[in-house]
């Protein structure tokens, strides 16, 4: 399972929709999860996981090419443009992004019904804007946290530790993150990740005043 959280420079994606949540689907519940990146959210998603197996993940589509070890199906539904932009055209998608030219990610009406037909409530490991798209559409059916670091100062820390990016790249994240975190009242309850074992227990408490089924 693959976050949908992107690495584009700009603040908001090129271009994204979302619909209204069909009248015909089933009712089910849906946990979203959202942060900026370097926020801690991989991490306490995977102990929330480990913890609640009522839970289950969507996995994202996207038309971008796999990486690595990336499965079809496993990690996303990979898609080509051409395929993608046609079922946009068809309705199958409950929200999608055009983050670059040509590269979309989305989520499919489809994967969230095999998973509520499972029993299970599903969840989104899915970057700020999707996220909000999402509680946009389902309202009271969705829970939607916000993963928010203490400051953007410590965010700046926690991205130059990985070591992995430039100083212009951590700057764009930082941008990105300023725009992010005033999206956080759109959001249910905001988790601020100042301490994993704390931001675990608040979110834990959370999730099961909204579905006891996940535990």
């Amino acid at each position: 399972k693959k976050s949908r959280n992107k690495s584009s420079t700009s603040c908001k994606p090129a271009t994204s929709n979302q619909q209204l949540a069909p009248s015909d689907m089933s009712p089910g519940q849906l946990l979203i999860l959202s942060a900026p990146s370097g926020a801690g959210k991989t991490t306490l998603v995977r102990r929330l996981m480990a913890q609640l197996p009522g839970l289950a993940f969507s996995i994202s589509a996207t038309t971008r090419a796999p990486r690595g070890s990336e499965e079809d199906e496993v990690d996303y539904h990979f898609l080509t443009t051409e395929d993608f932009r046609a079922r946009i055209d068809r309705g199958e998608f409950l929200e999608w992004e055009e983050v670059y030219p040509g590269r979309y990610y989305g989520t499919l009406r489809s994967e969230v019904e095999r998973l509520w037909a499972e029993g299970k409530v599903v969840a989104f490991d899915i970057d700020v804007v999707g996220g909000r798209n999402l509680k946009q559409q389902f309202g009271d059916r969705a829970l939607a946290l916000f993963v928010a670091p203490p400051s953007l100062e410590v965010l700046g820390q926690r991205l130059r530790g990985r070591g992995t990016e430039t100083e212009d790249q951590i700057a764009q994240r930082l941008t990105k993150a300023e725009w992010e975190l005033a999206q956080a009242p759109d959001f249910d309850r905001v988790v601020v990740n100042d301490d994993l074992d704390r931001a675990e227990s608040e979110a834990l408490a959370a999730i099961l005043a909204f579905a006891p089924s996940c535990a």
